[in-house]
């Protein structure tokens, strides 16, 4: 058996995992979490990805998470391979693996038959001088010209997905999008479970947790990871509240328009989320606000 928990930011997939593993020692059977979230693999971004505390990782097991420094960029196919092992591991003490995340590009890089084009670290370097160069919208741009399919599916400030998806046109000749495989589980045993929330409370969600992290020092954790190297990260540096906070402490904007601009961002990621696991009906949805949604979710693993 293999869990996973999908849905958009601020959701409350986080707090069904602990609940969904506290159900399952009830049972007499240990599961651990397996981080599917692409900024969790960082130490020191605590506060702005709402990693899980130290009693939470204490009471249920973690994997995947402060494994990287901010100056490292982990790609999709290294995120498979060590999302896989640790699965594997899970499997072979017999512990359920409750995978979580937001992103599906991600969780169907772990869970299903998804391969991924070779990489030319010329042509790459020769794209990352250009987003550096000319900006994430610009070279979105280029790619709507190119490969409209991918340019839709692709942030136009995820400057490292739009890089990756000229690099794969490029190399292969083909539409990015043409080599994203058919939903199909690699994974014996795979269950999807998305949480279900309305729009407008989702929303009011983002701009709560948004208050609650400048509250707990967002904007002093940003100035920390600086003094470790954030801004050479690749990733880490354009990650949802990092990038806009990093603007603020250059002088760009203010600390409310950054604060602003963190809730707007996020507000738009999520609707993307949400977009990106509706279209795969394996994923069986769950009310968020529904009391009874962790036996719902036990229910549908049993």
């Amino acid at each position: 058996m293999i869990v996973v928990l999908v849905g958009p930011t601020a959701v409350g997939k986080s707090s069904l995992a602990l609940a969904l593993a506290a159900r399952f020692r009830q049972d007499g059977q240990q599961a651990e979490i397996v981080n599917a979230d692409s900024m969790l693999v960082y130490s020191g971004m605590d506060i702005g990805t709402a990693k899980p505390s130290p009693a939470e990782r204490a009471e249920v097991r973690h994997h995947l998470i402060d494994i990287l420094p901010v100056t490292e960029t982990a790609t999709v196919a290294q995120f498979q391979q060590l999302a896989r092992a640790a699965i594997a591991g899970c499997q072979s003490r017999s512990v359920v693996p409750i995978v979580v995340g937001g992103s599906a590009l991600y969780v169907r890089a772990i869970v299903d038959d998804f391969e991924f084009p070779g990489t030319d670290p010329t042509l790459r370097a020769e794209l990352d001088a250009e987003l550096a160069r000319v900006g994430a919208e610009q070279l979105h741009a280029r790619l709507a010209a190119q490969d409209p399919g991918a340019a839709a599916r692709i942030e136009p400030a995820n400057g490292r997905r739009i890089v990756r998806a000229l690099e794969v046109g490029a190399l292969t000749g083909e539409p990015y999008t043409a080599r994203l495989p058919s939903r199909t589980y690699l994974l014996p045993g795979v269950t999807q479970i998305g949480l279900d929330l309305d729009r407008p409370t989702l929303d009011v969600r983002i701009a709560q947790r948004v208050d609650q992290m400048w509250e707990a020092g967002f904007v002093e954790e940003v100035r920390r990871l600086t003094a470790a190297g954030l801004r050479e990260g690749v990733t880490a540096s354009r990650a949802l509240g990092y990038r806009q906070i990093l603007q603020f402490l250059d002088g760009e904007i203010t600390e409310q328009e950054a604060r602003d601009a963190t809730v707007y961002g996020t507000r738009r990621f999520a609707r993307r989320q949400d977009s990106w696991f509706r279209k795969d009906d394996r994923v069986t949805w769950v009310p968020t606000l529904d009391p009874d949604r962790v036996e719902q979710a036990y229910a549908l693993l049993r």
